[in-house]
Formats: structure tokens, sequence, C-alpha cells
């Protein structure tokens, strides 16, 4: 298996399990699908954090850099907000659990990409 198809399976377990362990441990997201679902909704944040983020993290370089990399912050939780908008199962109503949410994933991803 080659080290960017195995970065790419990570990320999507890592957004599913992020996923899970949100709705468990923050008040107010709610996920009413079933697993299935659950595995697509952590398939779409996976396939995101591995295609679209690299880019955006480019692209926002600059603000990374003056912010000491909270700009990174706000990128997690635009991508995790664009999955709650594109997926009716997932709940996430406001914006302190979309930024626990996104801190969920996140380390999720951080420790995928150290394994």
């Amino acid at each position: 298996m080659t080290a960017k198809f195995r970065k790419l399976i990570l990320q999507i377990i890592a957004g599913t399990v992020g996923i899970w362990l949100a709705q468990e441990l923050i008040a107010g997201v709610v996920f009413t699908g079933s697993i299935k679902t659950l595995v697509l909704v952590g398939l779409i944040l996976g396939l995101i954090n591995f295609f679209i983020k690299p880019i955006l993290n480019l692209i926002t370089l600059p603000l990374r850099v003056i912010s000491f990399g909270l700009f990174s912050l706000v990128i997690n939780m635009g991508i995790v907000w664009i999955v709650d908008v594109f997926s009716p199962e997932l709940i996430i109503p406001g914006l302190y659990p979309l930024f626990w949410t996104a801190i969920i994933i996140w380390v999720f991803s951080l420790i995928a990409s150290r394994i």
C-alpha cells in the first residue's frame, strides 16, 4: 500500500471516528444516520481533508503565519461546517459545538498522520 493511499484511508477513519466521538461527547452535536451513513460522512470529510485542505493551507499560508497557526482552526471549522451543511444526518447547532467538533477531528487526524 502506498503512503498516499494509507494517508487517505487514515483521514477517512479519523473523520468517521471524530464525528462519532463528537456526537458522543459534545452537547448539541447529533448524528441521526446509520453506521453506513456515518462512514459515508467520514469518507466525505476524509476526502476533503486529503484533497482540498492542502490547497486551502497553501492559499492561507500568510494568514496562518501571522496568526501563529491559529487560522488552521478556522479552516478546520469551515471544513466541518461544509460537511454539516451537506449532510442532513449531522446536526451541529452552533459555533461552540462546531469548534469542539473541529478540535476532536483535528486531534484524530493528527494522530492518524503520525501513525
